[in-house]
Order: structure tokens, then sequence, then C-alpha cells
């Protein structure tokens, strides 16, 4: 007799909740005007037009095996995700020489985010990996010029993780693994 007293207070404890459950998400909406509307995403904030910051980029050293930085003037970015969007593109710009680029020509950013714990995942078009020229040397580089640019500029930024066409690769030419975001190397810079 208790068990199925149990039972029965159990039975119409659950159908209380699903009641409750039911009336939260079907009947209250479709009473003061339906689901709630989720507003649309904030536009991302620009490059302030003008404004510039001095920002360290990367190139190939005189003896190519190793890293060089020069400071050039990058457009001004509102909050980190847009400053670092201003650094990689202009990283990724063709420099005049005598600078040399360890990017292959035609490479474009396609989105960056960075997370809550200062990891910037930059995701890149796939002349990255397509027009790389291979060899362990200069893809140390290549990855290093991005990598170190970013954390150097924006401390905020502790590792990077390169994507190429939205997915994660194992490497652009089978020397640094590109599985997991890598910390800044300042040992590739002369």
């Amino acid at each position: 007799m208790r068990l199925s007293r149990a039972l029965t207070l159990a039975a119409m404890l659950a159908f209380a909740v699903a009641g409750l459950v039911w009336g939260l998400f079907f009947w209250l909406p479709a009473r003061y005007g339906g689901p709630a509307s989720v507003p649309p995403p904030a536009a991302a904030a620009a490059p302030v037009e003008g404004r510039k910051i001095k920002a360290r980029l990367f190139y190939v050293s005189e003896s190519g095996a190793k890293l060089t930085g020069a400071e050039f003037d990058v457009p001004y970015g509102e909050g980190t995700v847009e400053q670092a969007k201003a650094i990689v593109n202009a990283q990724l710009a063709p420099p005049a020489p005598p600078l040399v680029s360890a990017i292959p020509a035609g490479t474009t950013l396609r989105t960056l985010f960075v997370t809550d714990r200062g990891e910037a995942f930059v995701d890149l078009s796939p002349e990255f990996a397509a027009a790389h020229r291979g060899g362990s040397v200069n893809e140390l580089l290549t990855v290093h010029a991005i990598v170190n640019a970013l954390t150097v500029n924006l401390p905020v930024i502790k590792a990077v993780q390169l994507l190429v066409d939205g997915k994660e690769v194992d490497s652009l030419a089978g020397h640094v693994d590109l599985g997991r975001p890598l910390a800044q190397n300042l040992s590739l810079v002369e």
C-alpha cells in the first residue's frame, strides 16, 4: 500500500513538472506574442579610419634562416579582434623590397577570433598551404611570422592556432604541428 502511494505521488509530481515545462516553453510564448526573437549580432567594429598604431611585423632575414622584425604603421582596430585582424592583414601584405615575406603570395585572412583564454584562431585562405615552398625552416618562419606578430603586438594573445580554409591542418609542409595553438618563438628572430 505504501509503495503504490509513493508511486502515485511520484507520477503526479512528474506530470506537474511536465505541465510546468510545457507551460513555460509553449503556452506562455504563444499567449504573449510568440517566442522571443533573438536580436541580430552586433556588427563588428571596423578599424578606425585614419588612426594608426605602431606594430612589429616579421619577415625573412637576409640569411634566410631567421625572421627579422620591422616596425610599421597599422590601422587601429577597435578591440582585440579588430586590432588582430589589422595586424594579420598587414603581415600578409606583400612588403616593399628589400623585405621578403615568409607568407605565401596570395594568402588572405578569412576570419579571426580570440578566446577568453587568450588563444587566437586565424583562418587563412587555401593559398597559405597550397603555395607554401616547403622545407622545415620555411615552414617555421611562415608560421611564426604570424604567431609572433600577434603575440608580440597584442599581449592579451598568448597563443595562435592557424587554420586553412576553415579547417584544422596537421601542418603546412609536414614539419610544424598546427593541430594546437602555438606560443611565440622569439628564438627565430635575429
